[in-house]
């Protein structure tokens, strides 16, 4: 009674508390920069870009730098300043004849306990929110970014079950006022909520998230903060490709009838230890939306994944994995069959294929979607043979799910942006994938860091076209990256 009495409490609170507070602040500062070269040969295994309209500058030196400032009253109450300054190196601050502003706020938000209930932990601000997964699999396939967003941390049962729940808003397009007297559907809210459940040996999180879209969102944003070509939109990631059509030219008059359409995800994300020191890793996801509009706007679909390691070795942790997501059907009328999501960073072993753990983040992989097919992999991690020197060896294999007259008929009649080759899969392509990234520890919190990755793929004329099939053919169908910078941390 008094878990529900705190939370009751905590409701209240979000409403508005008046509160004075004279203690001193005392502020603590974290951060991070890399500075590093990057060479990447045949991007989206053509040179050029996803649309094939540009060609690729296959070297490049990057820059980023993170500060992170706590403002913190006391053990109660903080307030986190994030600043980032973004790829400075040859442009924006740095450029001599062209200067810009390149500080962004990158976190900002409130943090405090409850009065009373010092165990539950209110965050209100732009925060980092990630939707479980297990952690051989690094982040969620379907959320894991930064969110202005509220949320509540509360234990229900001492160490064995506790809840994360929240709301955030990721797209408000028009903000304040609509361009008209005629009010409009342009946000993309989310709410979610996840149930940690810990036992000896077991972790298992079920989670859900519900995303209300509305049709005059403008869902040209990008899935990813790398280069300008790089990743999606969320008109490709969320929606179908005949709702694609138009949304990212004049928000919303894609082929919704829906002024909003719900969003929906259901999952659990677990992992078993009991057996140490082999360890197994899931996650079952579920993911539909747009159910009640059009026949065609519907999208819907599954992900699996799992996988092993064994931690008894000291100079090495191998593993093993294996993963499926639903594909297209022969039919795009129908709606589509893979499962929606918005911005991911799922991938095992550091892969080259995904956008994942990558340290040097600027052109550091090949962007393959994360839904649509299946594949099969093995790492070898966290190997050391000499003090302060690791390595990782990652090998990937997968195919595609999609029907090759799905994706063509899209590329035909809807959007020629929607499918990309190399990114997406019909069930006659595949693809193969290879990292090996080292770290050298020169101090305690300076690093050496070189990740290198090659691809390889094969893909159908027919589905995308002689010109960027031969073209990727003239780079015997390979693509290849090598990176190398420092790192450091404080």
């Amino acid at each position: 009674m008094k878990k529900l009495g705190c939370l009751a409490l905590t409701a209240s609170l979000l409403f508005g508390v008046a509160a004075a507070a004279g203690a001193a602040t005392e502020v603590k500062m974290t951060g991070d920069a890399r500075v590093y070269g990057n060479f990447f040969s045949a991007r989206n295994f053509t040179g050029w870009n996803k649309a094939g309209t540009k060609t690729e500058d296959s070297f490049e030196i990057w820059e980023r730098f993170r500060l992170r400032s706590d403002f913190v009253a006391n053990e109660a109450v903080k307030f986190r300043l994030g600043i980032k300054v973004e790829d400075t190196w040859g442009h924006g601050t740095f450029t001599a004849a062209n200067p810009e502003t390149a500080v962004q706020v990158d976190l900002a938000y409130l943090q405090f306990k409850v009065p009373g209930c010092q165990d539950i932990e209110v965050t209100a601000g732009l925060q980092d929110v990630n939707l479980p997964q297990s952690g051989l699999f690094f982040g969620s396939p379907v959320w894991s970014d930064k969110m202005a967003a509220l949320t509540i941390k509360a234990p229900l049962i001492d160490n064995t079950l506790s809840v994360l729940t929240g709301f955030g808003r990721l797209i408000d397009t028009n903000r304040t006022y609509d361009n008209t007297t005629t009010q409009v559907a342009d946000e993309l809210d989310a709410y979610f909520l996840a149930l940690p459940v810990t036992l000896e040996g077991f972790k298992a999180t079920p989670w859900g998230m519900v995303a209300v879209a509305g049709r005059n969102a403008n869902y040209s944003y990008k899935d990813t903060t790398d280069t300008t070509d790089s990743g999606n939109s969320f008109a490709n990631t969320l929606v179908s490709a005949g709702s694609s059509a138009n949304m990212t030219k004049a928000y919303g008059t894609g082929r919704w009838k829906n002024d909003q359409n719900p969003y929906y995800w259901f999952g659990g994300a677990f992992e078993v230890t009991a057996l140490d020191p082999v360890r197994f890793y899931a996650d079952v996801i579920y993911g539909a939306g747009a159910s009640n509009d059009t026949k065609g706007a519907k999208r819907e679909g599954w992900m699996v994944d799992g996988g092993a390691e064994y931690t008894g070795f000291d100079m090495v942790t191998p593993q093993i994995f294996a993963f499926w997501s639903t594909g297209e059907d022969k039919s795009t009328s129908n709606g589509s069959e893979r499962m929606p999501y918005m911005r991911s960073t799922w991938g095992p072993g550091n892969s080259f294929l995904f956008d994942d753990s990558q340290e040097l983040g600027k052109g550091s992989n090949m962007y393959v979607s994360p839904v649509g097919n299946y594949g099969i992999g093995a790492s070898l991690n966290k190997m050391s043979f000499i003090e302060n020197l690791t390595h990782r060896l990652t090998f990937v294999y997968l195919r595609g799910n999609n029907t090759a007259r799905a994706i063509r008929y899209a590329r035909n009649t809807f959007a020629n942006d929607y499918f990309t080759m190399g990114h997406d899969l019909t069930t006659n392509e595949y693809l193969m994938g290879a990292n090996f990234d080292t770290k050298y520890m020169i101090y305690e919190n300076l690093a050496a860091v070189m990740e290198t990755g090659w691809a390889h793929g094969q893909f159908q004329e027919s589905v995308w076209g002689h010109r960027l099939v031969h073209q990727a053919s003239e780079n015997g169908n390979n693509a290849w990256k090598v990176a190398f910078g420092l790192t450091y941390k404080f």
